[in-house]
């Protein structure tokens, strides 16, 4: 792509005024256009409609052709994209070119793009670029940058046009309907098209296709102008091409002075060889003698400098711009309809200002009906009842004789069947342990922990050392975990217990 060759006049646009250059683009080019483009949805209307008639599902044709929309409109962005640089082509190029034009891009736009906002804008950067892979990725978000929403609110716009354009046909039917037999014609139609008249389908396809021919080619040709004035602002056309003309004009009214350079550096050394000559009456024998005409006429410079400044190209020049501003109203009398809307936001204003009281006093209300749930937890009473429930938790007194009793099994079997299975298990450790401070000849402090226990229980042979570990397992879990051993388990444990240290009734 050359900008040079570009028939447009690049210079900064809006993305409005680029939507703008795109419909004055079809203006010039709607022949070659709307050539290429009406057999092209004549022939997708035709088949859509007809695959719909034979699987019995006449909507599916409309459907079908609503949704190969973005497969069609690639006939007008070819023509265009050709005649932007001043190659107009035929109808026979334009559709013998589609099918290697933008074939690979059909399952994506006819897939997960299908309903893109801005399908108009990055459309041609896909089939014009023809970039790959993550370079693909970031020329879209390049090329979209701000104008990602000028290009959805083109997409509704245009949306909104065929819809408008597709009931127009029935409406237009219905304006020759006699007013008293308006309302038995409306019946009727929408009684046909529930029952599935035959002649529906073919009407609700005549109108539908008016609407797609008649604003495709507006909506491509209008994506293409945000297009072009996209890639003119990051790539910077116009500034480009400004100054190759710049460069032209100075080179064309340069060219005398240049060659008198040129003479002045080829005689240069000849001026050397003659210094010792003196110099003849009349004869240049400086530089600035040499080429005074040509320095001191710098006007041709100084005015084309001043046409460059003058340059709209270049934001130089006068500019007209447009700002949207308030009609200044003629005495102090108001439209009644400004004074109407004027009197309504009064009234919603009242409205709103009771409903947020109302709102204020059922909230104070609901605060002080939960005061008693709510008011302790800020004062702090809820922390401290939780605190005191936990140290309660906490404190289990277990009520243990000062001696250890004659027959240790039979009263720890008691205290079991009596309800307090912790008694029980506290007297069966406070016992083993009086067994391996015995049995070991360590003198354990008071208040030992389970692991100073088992360390003294290293000295003991296996039986009586797998013994109190057994034990010490079942107190820890009962004491530390709450999980309490069965029945089967507090006898096994208590025989295990009677075996190693020779518990006898």
């Amino acid at each position: 792509m050359r900008p040079e060759d570009l028939q447009l006049n690049l210079r900064p646009r809006s993305s409005w005024e680029a939507m703008e250059l795109g419909l004055a683009l079809l203006r010039r080019h709607a022949g070659a256009v709307w050539r290429a483009w009406l057999p092209l949805v004549l022939l997708a209307a035709l088949a859509c409609h007809g695959l719909g008639l034979w699987l019995q599902r006449p909507w599916l044709g409309l459907l079908l052709l609503w949704w190969c929309k973005p497969a069609l409109e690639q006939a007008p962005l070819y023509v265009l994209s050709r005649a932007v640089f001043g190659q107009v082509p035929g109808v026979r190029a334009s559709l013998g070119a589609l099918p290697g034009f933008g074939w690979r891009w059909w399952p994506a736009y006819l897939g997960w793009r299908r309903l893109g906002p801005a399908r108009a804008l990055l459309a041609p950067v896909d089939l014009l670029e023809g970039n790959q892979g993550p370079q693909r990725r970031l020329r879209r978000r390049a090329v979209a940058g701000p104008a990602y929403l000028q290009a959805a609110v083109l997409t509704l716009a245009c949306l909104l046009f065929e819809l408008v354009l597709a009931c127009s046909l029935p409406a237009l039917a219905l304006l020759f309907v006699p007013a008293e037999r308006m309302y038995a014609q409306v019946l009727q139609f929408l009684g046909g098209f529930a029952e599935g008249a035959a002649w529906v389908w073919p009407l609700l396809l005549a109108s539908s296709l008016l609407g797609l021919a008649l604003v495709g080619p507006f909506y491509v040709t209008a994506g293409l102008g945000l297009y072009l004035n996209r890639r003119s602002e990051s790539e910077a056309w116009d500034v480009e091409l400004a100054f190759r003309r710049l460069r032209e004009r100075l080179l064309a009214r340069m060219l005398p002075v240049l060659l008198a350079a040129l003479a002045g550096m080829v005689a240069l050394p000849l001026a050397r060889t003659a210094e010792a000559a003196p110099p003849q009456q009349g004869q240049a024998n400086t530089l600035e003698e040499v080429f005074a005409a040509e320095l001191a006429d710098d006007a041709s410079f100084r005015k084309a400098a001043a046409e460059a400044y003058q340059d709209p190209q270049l934001g130089g020049g006068a500019r007209t711009v447009k700002r949207w501003r308030p009609k200044s109203r003629s005495g102090s009398e108001a439209p009644l309809l400004v004074e109407l809307m004027a009197r309504m936001g009064q009234v919603l204003a009242v409205l709103g200002e009771g409903l947020l009281w109302v709102l204020l006093a059922a909230a104070v209300l609901a605060l002080v009906l939960t005061a008693r749930r709510w008011l302790p937890w800020l004062r702090g009473g809820g922390r401290r009842a939780r605190a005191a429930a936990e140290t309660e938790a906490r404190v289990d007194a277990l009520e243990l004789p000062e001696t250890l009793p004659g027959d240790i099994p039979a009263a720890a079997r008691r205290l079991w069947q009596q309800g307090r299975p912790r008694a029980a298990l506290a007297l069966l450790y406070r016992a083993s342990v009086e067994e391996v401070a015995g049995h070991s000849g360590q003198a354990l402090p008071a208040g030992a922990t389970e692991a100073q226990c088992l360390r003294a229980a290293r000295a003991l042979p296996e039986a009586p050392r797998q013994a109190f570990a057994a034990m010490v397992r079942v107190w820890q879990y009962a004491a530390y975990a709450g999980r309490l051993p069965d029945q089967a388990g507090f006898e096994a444990l208590l025989a295990g217990s009677a075996r190693a240290w020779g518990w006898r009734a």
